[in-house]
Formats: structure tokens, C-alpha cells, sequence
């Protein structure tokens, strides 16, 4: 059986939760840490967590797949603050949840002590969004930004896999699958065996998935799915600060996938 395969099928061994079942941890102002792993780790990882965790299901799927739009300034602010490794960022996106139909606009600010919040509207798809009320004043009010000098920069589609620990107190959430759409240079790239785990949690409380982590070899690591994906698709972009994120990329799929110089 191939990787993807197996990874099916621990997946659907595993105990489902519903999203209804899930309020209580929205976690929309919370400590997040990313680990970046290859579908092999991810097959490991499922193993050890069969008992420790729920997977969300919702509509009779497990694998969810969702499309986010970034946007940014004609001169990519918000690209360059997390670039020049600002500890206060902002981004700015549409996420569609493509199994559900629902579409948010939504800004991410990270403070200086890492935590993250989030605020979102819901708006009525991913092209027509700039009129709905309360668009331009969230936008204002969390970034300090006029939406209209904002411009669609990045597309990326994946898919999700969250999981719940049996506490219902974290999410683990786990991208894969990943493409990115620059829509100023027209070009296109995807990540192979690339997998982006996200734990996100109130405060730092106990985790049971940590100490697996660190035992298959997965550790924490940032990771931007906006910013990596335009440097992939944009050799134009000052990309010096994320070069070892690349580098890591191309050991992770054992191969030259990237197409510019680094």
C-alpha cells in the first residue's frame, strides 16, 4: 500500500468527532507551534496517537479540503515583516472550507509573545467579498490597512486533517496535499510529501502529541504556508531568511523541486 493509502486507512481506524461537538475549542486566541514532516513521518505519527486522539469528520469526510487567498500591498508589507522576522505580523486571506461551501474573510495578527488571534467575517465566496459589511473596517481596524490598496497575491489548496485529544482542551491540525497560484507572476508549484502539522492550544497546558513528536523526529519549526508559497513562485521576492525552510523542502521530497536558484 502507498503512503497515502496507508494514511487513509489509519484515518478512518481512527474515533470520529463531529464539528458540533467541537465548540468548545475554537481556540481563536491561542499559542500555536508548526512542525514540518514528510507523509512517512505523518503515517508514523497516526499510529502513536490511534488512542490519544478524535479526528474531526464532517459530512462523512475525514479529509477536508480548503482554498485560501492572501492578500498584500503592492509592495508585499506583510511578506517582509514575517521575512525580516518581525515578531509582531499580520495576514490578511479568504479561506473557502470547500466541503461546507463557507467562505471568511479573515486577519491573523501574532504578537510578540507568539500568540495568535484571529478575527473573520463570513463573506459570500472568495471573488466577491470587498462589499460586505463590515469588510473594510475589520480590515482597518486589525491591520491598519485601507482593503483597497490590498491585491490577491497567493493562492494555495490543500487538505486537512484535524485531530482532537481526547481532553477536547487542543486541535492538531495536519496540511498536506499542498499547491500554491501566484496570481502576479502566473506561476504554479506543489510540495510532493510536504506535511505542515499545527498545534494550537490555549496557553502552554499539557499536550500529549509533544513527546511523540520529538520521538519520531518531528520538530517545532515556523512555517508559512502564505510566504513559503510565494517564494516558490516568485524567485523575485527577498526570500534570503526563508532559503533553509526551502533547503528543507527539497530534503523532505529527496529531490530538486524547486526551480529558481536558491
Amino acid at each position: 500500500m502507498d503512503v497515502d493509502g496507508q494514511i487513509t486507512e489509519l484515518l478512518n481506524s481512527m474515533t470520529p468527532i463531529k464539528l458540533e461537538e467541537m465548540t468548545g475549542i475554537k481556540l481563536m486566541n491561542r499559542l500555536d507551534t508548526k512542525y514540518v514532516a514528510s507523509k512517512s513521518q505523518l503515517v508514523q505519527l497516526l499510529n502513536l496517537v490511534q488512542d490519544k486522539y478524535f479526528v474531526q469528520e464532517t459530512l462523512c469526510n475525514r479529509v477536508i479540503p480548503y482554498c485560501t487567498t492572501y492578500y498584500d500591498t503592492e509592495d508585499h508589507v506583510m511578506y517582509m515583516m514575517h521575512h525580516n522576522k518581525h515578531a509582531r505580523r499580520k495576514k490578511v486571506r479568504v479561506r473557502t472550507y470547500v466541503a461546507s461551501n463557507l467562505t471568511f474573510l479573515e486577519v491573523k495578527n501574532k504578537n510578540n509573545h507568539g500568540r495568535t488571534k484571529k478575527k473573520r467575517i463570513e463573506v459570500p465566496s472568495q471573488d466577491d467579498f470587498r462589499t460586505t459589511e463590515g469588510a473594510h473596517e475589520l480590515i482597518m481596524r486589525k491591520t491598519g490597512l485601507d482593503l483597497d490598496r490590498l491585491e490577491a497575491v497567493v493562492r494555495n489548496r490543500f487538505d486537512r486533517v484535524t485531530l482532537v485529544n481526547k481532553g477536547k482542551t487542543e486541535r492538531l491540525t495536519i496540511d498536506f496535499n499542498v499547491s500554491f497560484h501566484n496570481f502576479e507572476t502566473n506561476h504554479d508549484h506543489g510540495t510532493d510529501q510536504l506535511v505542515i502539522i499545527e498545534l494550537k492550544r490555549d496557553g502552554n497546558v499539557f499536550s500529549p502529541v509533544v513527546n511523540i513528536l520529538h520521538d519520531i523526529h518531528i520538530h517545532p519549526t515556523g512555517f508559512s504556508k502564505c510566504c513559503i508559497g510565494m517564494a516558490l513562485t516568485d524567485p523575485m521576492l527577498k526570500q534570503n531568511n526563508f532559503k533553509p525552510k526551502l533547503m528543507n523542502l527539497q530534503k523532505i521530497n529527496g529531490r530538486r523541486f524547486i526551480d529558481h536558484e536558491l
